[in-house]
C-alpha cells in the first residue's frame, strides 16, 4: 500500500476511533442499566433482594438520564426501571412509582417517540393496562389498546411490545386472540447484548402460551 493512500486512511481511522471512543461511555451505562434490570428482574428471587436491587438501580438510572438530558434512551430506561420496581413493591408504594415511571416514559416521546424501537410505548401501555383506574390510580384499557397500537407499528415483529400486548388481551379474556401475538415474541429475532433478557422473556413467552392454548 502506498504512502499517499495510508496518509488518506490514516486519519479517517483515527476519526472513527474518536467517533466510538465518544459513544462508549454512553451505550456501556445504557447497557449496563440493562444487564442489572435482566438480573434483578429474572435472576434474584427474593421479593426484599429485587425491591434493594430496583431502589438501587432506580437512583442510578435517574442519574444516567440526568447526565443526558437530550436523549430519550435513558428515559426509556429510568421509567421501566420505576415500572418494575413499582410492580416487586406492590401495594400503595408502587402507584407513585407508576406515576414516576409514567412521568420519564412520557418524557421519553416528547424527545424521541421511535427510540429504542418505540419502546416508551410498550412500557406505557403495559403501565396503563396494570395499574388500578380512576379514583385509584391512571390505568385504562383504551389508552393501553392505543399505546400498544402504536408499539406494534414501531416494531411489530420485537419481543416485548408482542408479549406485554399479547399479555393485556389474556388479562381481559382474549386468549384466543393473543396466539398470534405470542407466537411472534417467540419467533423474535435475538438481541445483542441482552441475552438474559431474552432469556427471561422467551421463558414469559411461553408459560403464557401454555395458559392462552
Amino acid at each position: 500500500m502506498s504512502a499517499r493512500i495510508l496518509r488518506g486512511i490514516v486519519p479517517l481511522v483515527g476519526l472513527l476511533l474518536g467517533v466510538a471512543q465518544a459513544q462508549t461511555p454512553f451505550d456501556t451505562e445504557l447497557a449496563h442499566i440493562q444487564q442489572q434490570w435482566a438480573v434483578a428482574n429474572y435472576q434474584l428471587t427474593s421479593k426484599d433482594e429485587k425491591i434493594k436491587a430496583f431502589e438501587a438501580l432506580s437512583s442510578e438510572a435517574h442519574r444516567f438520564s440526568t447526565d443526558n438530558p437530550q436523549r430519550a434512551e435513558p428515559l426509556i430506561w429510568e421509567g421501566i426501571v420505576l415500572s418494575t420496581y413499582a410492580g416487586a413493591k406492590g401495594g400503595l408504594g408502587a402507584l407513585s412509582l407508576a406515576k414516576k415511571s409514567r412521568a420519564v416514559l412520557e418524557a421519553a416521546l416528547k424527545i424521541d417517540d421511535r427510540a429504542l424501537d418505540g419502546s416508551a410505548y410498550t412500557s406505557l401501555g403495559a403501565l396503563y393496562s396494570k395499574v388500578p383506574g380512576f379514583p385509584l390510580g391512571f390505568g385504562s384499557d383504551n389508552k393501553a389498546q392505543e399505546l400498544f397500537a402504536k408499539a406494534l407499528q414501531l416494531n411489530p415483529d420485537g419481543i416485548d411490545p408482542n408479549y406485554f400486548y399479547a399479555q393485556y388481551l389474556c388479562d381481559r379474556n382474549e386468549c384466543r386472540d393473543a396466539l398470534r401475538y405470542l407466537q411472534r415474541a417467540a419467533g423474535a429475532a435475538p438481541r445483542p447484548g441482552r441475552e438474559l433478557a431474552d432469556e427471561g422473556r422467551h421463558r414469559e413467552v411461553m408459560e403464557l402460551m401454555a395458559k392462552a392454548r
